[in-house]
């Protein structure tokens, strides 16, 4: 028994000491495999410079980076312009898209020149469309705010104790007489915005002349409108897509076909209607009271050229311009009143029609639904793009849209005379004229409306009568070396 207890101390003693040992041993050959790796990894540091150990690229990596990766060219801001601030104008825009696009031009400009702090637009939820869409919505306001910053303070809302005082109806309201000079804005305005530190313009379309501004200012005009005016990005990548899958085919033509319900009832234009639609839009026209023309001649204004192109005459007329038949054609409108009956005989002429609605599914435009001014957004950036771009009636889509095109370089852009083309297209139907001769009148007497570069038409004490500024801005194209006119 004694044995026995002797050797197992024996064996107790020497496994203590050899425990030990196999802990040091595994410690010992742990911590030369961490000085390997350590002693590996910044061998390969020095080739290869990784961030972990470094920090930052040795020259041959970064060299490298630079041949093989563009490099983005940071953003860089304008500088604020510094002035003693007069005020604050605030606008309420009217009217659809295009018409408060031109809105928001005319008031950045007379904000700079009055040296006004301007809050972003408010633009318009009570017209006929009802589009709930804010600024933000539709154009990309923070691009809008800082590429304008060298020459007005934009903000986003009011300093919150005049905010207050606007709530408590402390601002001064009024809507500018149409077809200002900017010196009515300095003498008439200015003094209010003094007075009451804040003053409400409730309407803005048209307020600001086209002709006889100081030059700076009509340029300031097109820098707002084609740079500073930028789409959401969600507009402008849907509009990308639409416009691959329209390249994907080949060569297009936007057409703005100006037919749809709201567009025949403010006119009173019935081309081609039976008698139950010409009740419905006497009805609409009728039902909003600040469409004033009430009573109207549909055949006189149809003659004197004041009535966009129906359906089966816009079809005569790109035939007789020659556009190939196998062209794709892109329709910016909204549904066309009449639906398929009325697109019958342009849809036979140029098979290839297509619509955004067309084009994208569904869900691409849920987002869409319901805010018209963003629909119109789409067709926007889809009309600038276009091989040909063919506006049946001089609304103000189609005037702005030109306005652009011609600032893109001049691109073709068919402006029809359409006092001319009734008169024409009904001797052609009466059987007075073959159809050689409608096509040879019709392409002489557009030779030189391609939207090409020309002198803008002005009618002192008729504004209405003359050339709009945003369709032909001569001061934004006259020379190729202004870094305006191709930016």
């Amino acid at each position: 028994m004694g044995v026995v207890k002797g050797v197992e101390k024996i064996r107790s003693s020497t496994s203590r000491p050899s425990s030990k040992m196999k802990v040091w041993m595994i410690r010992a050959t742990t911590t030369v495999l961490l000085w390997t790796c350590v002693v590996q990894l910044t061998t390969i540091g020095e080739m290869w410079c990784p961030r972990v150990l470094k920090g930052w690229p040795s020259q041959s990596v970064s060299a490298a980076l630079q041949e093989n990766v563009p490099s983005l060219p940071a953003r860089v801001l304008p500088r604020k312009r510094v002035y003693k601030n007069n005020g604050y104008l605030m606008v309420s825009c009217n009217g659809g898209l295009n018409q408060m696009r031109a809105a928001i031009c005319d008031m950045v400009a007379i904000a700079r020149y009055l040296n006004v702090t301007l809050i972003v637009p408010e633009l318009d939820k009570t017209s006929f469309w009802a589009d709930p869409s804010e600024f933000q919505d539709i154009f990309d306001v923070e691009h809008f705010i800082t590429s304008l910053r060298d020459e007005v303070r934009i903000l986003k809302e009011l300093p919150s104790r005049l905010k207050q005082r606007v709530e408590l109806g402390m601002a001064y309201t009024m809507p500018p007489v149409s077809w200002s000079n900017i010196s009515y804005y300095y003498n008439q305005i200015l003094p209010l915005i003094q007075k009451y530190k804040v003053v409400h313009l409730n309407r803005t379309d048209a307020r600001l002349a086209n002709n006889r501004q100081p030059l700076e200012l009509q340029k300031l005009r097109c820098r707002v409108n084609f740079i500073a005016l930028r789409f959401t990005s969600q507009i402008e990548e849907l509009g990308d897509r639409v416009i691959r899958l329209l390249r994907q085919n080949g060569p297009f033509l936007v057409l703005h076909l100006r037919y749809e319900m709201d567009m025949l009832a403010f006119s009173g234009c019935t081309q081609g209607c039976n008698d139950e639609e010409v009740e419905e839009l006497t009805r609409m026209r009728y039902a909003y009271p600040w469409w004033k023309e009430k009573m109207i001649n549909s055949d006189l204004k149809r003659k004197d050229g004041l009535c966009p192109l129906t359906p089966e005459e816009t079809a005569l007329t790109l035939r007789a311009l020659d556009i190939d038949p196998n062209m794709q054609i892109y329709i910016a409108a909204g549904e066309i009143y009449g639906g398929d009956r009325r697109m019958a005989s342009l849809a036979a002429a140029y098979p290839k029609l297509v619509r955004k609605e067309t084009l994208l599914e569904p869900s691409d435009l849920r987002f869409f639904q319901n805010h018209s001014s963003q629909m119109a957004a789409l067709d926007y950036l889809v009309a600038l793009e276009s091989d040909i771009f063919v506006p049946t009636y001089d609304g103000n889509m189609a005037k702005v849209v030109e306005g652009h095109r011609r600032f893109l370089g001049f691109k073709k852009t068919i402006l029809l005379d359409r006092r001319l083309l009734v008169v024409l297209i009904d001797r052609y139907t009466d059987g007075a004229l073959t159809w050689d001769e409608f096509s040879y009148y019709v392409k002489e007497s557009h030779a030189d409306r391609m939207g090409g570069a020309t002198k803008r038409l002005v009618i002192p004490d008729r504004p209405k009568e003359e050339d709009y500024f945003y369709s032909n801005p001569e001061e934004c194209l006259q020379s190729s070396e202004d870094p305006l006119s191709r930016t």
